[in-house]
């Protein structure tokens, strides 16, 4: 009998009570959440809480370690660059930058790649042949090296990146999205519905995105985790944000001679990329095991 309360008690919870309930029993995905959480946070707040200003010179402390260190200074926990600059304040506010900004590119890139993916999955004939043809030489590309391309073509700068960032990542979302329509559609409930006589609409929204959006959720991960190093990577080659911007790409591409004499202005801003992608991947990760679990049931 408490075995049959507790499957009732079960059945009854929502099914995003249910899918938080298998989420967090993953412990890696769980501790990802957290950073990620910390991080949206950083990138929305850090104007506000940074203790200095990202360009404020401090000439009486030019490569003062971090505060830990036996020559550090408790004025600057994470130390200061070649200008006398605070590299915590810096690297907070290059949250805005490299994570705020990847997050807008992978949320852009999902409206977009949803609604042309949907097209191209509903599509038949010439269309549908056309945008799969484009899609096979896209895909063809590495997204990082086609953001070059397009970069190469708009010129460097932030926003540019931005731009070139959810071009170089709209071929994936959108073939992703397409696979998920195409399988849908051939299911039978697909039919029942088509019997019924009910419209296109109707069938999407009320049957196929019902049972793909928690797919869509995950693809979004993978290019928000790609987004952060392509944004960075841009930085770093010098393509997109330009010093004295505090992205964190273009902080380690300004930082990069001083390795050896301030590692820790190298260091700190690899190891926030590092955690970012990190925590990004092992959320995308967790929901995925929480969607073949569901399929399994």
């Amino acid at each position: 009998m408490a075995k049959f309360n507790l499957f009732s008690e079960e059945s009854n919870k929502s099914p995003l009570a249910r899918f938080w309930r298998k989420f967090k029993s993953n412990h890696p995905a769980l501790v990802g959440l957290w950073i990620f959480i910390a991080f949206a946070i950083l990138a929305a707040a850090a104007p506000l809480i940074a203790p200095y200003g990202v360009n404020q010179q401090h000439s009486d402390a030019l490569l003062i370690p971090p505060s830990w260190h036996e020559m550090g200074d408790v004025r600057f926990i994470l130390g200061t660059d070649d200008l006398g600059r605070d590299v915590l304040s810096r690297l907070m506010n290059g949250a805005t930058y490299t994570f705020g900004l990847s997050v807008i590119a992978a949320l852009i890139t999902t409206i977009i790649g949803v609604l042309v993916g949907t097209f191209a999955g509903i599509s038949r004939g010439l269309r549908s042949s056309f945008l799969n043809h484009l899609l096979d030489i896209t895909l063809s590309i590495p997204s990082l090296l086609l953001a070059i391309i397009i970069i190469a073509i708009l010129g460097p700068g932030l926003m540019n990146t931005v731009w070139a960032i959810i071009l170089a990542l709209l071929p994936q979302f959108i073939h992703s999205v397409r696979n998920l329509i195409v399988t849908e559609l051939s299911k039978d409930y697909i039919t029942a519905f088509k019997l019924d006589g009910a419209s296109n609409w109707h069938i999407l929204s009320r049957g196929i995105f019902p049972n793909i959006y928690e797919h869509i959720v995950v693809i979004f991960t993978m290019a928000l985790s790609t987004a952060i190093l392509d944004i960075s990577a841009l930085g770093f080659l010098k393509l997109g944000a330009q010093p004295p911007t505090t992205e964190w790409g273009a902080i380690l591409a300004e930082n990069l001679g001083l390795i050896y004499l301030a590692p820790w202005t190298v260091g700190l801003p690899g190891v926030l990329l590092f955690l970012a992608v990190l925590s990004t991947n092992l959320v995308g990760d967790g929901l995925r095991q929480v969607l073949k679990a569901r399929k399994a049931d």
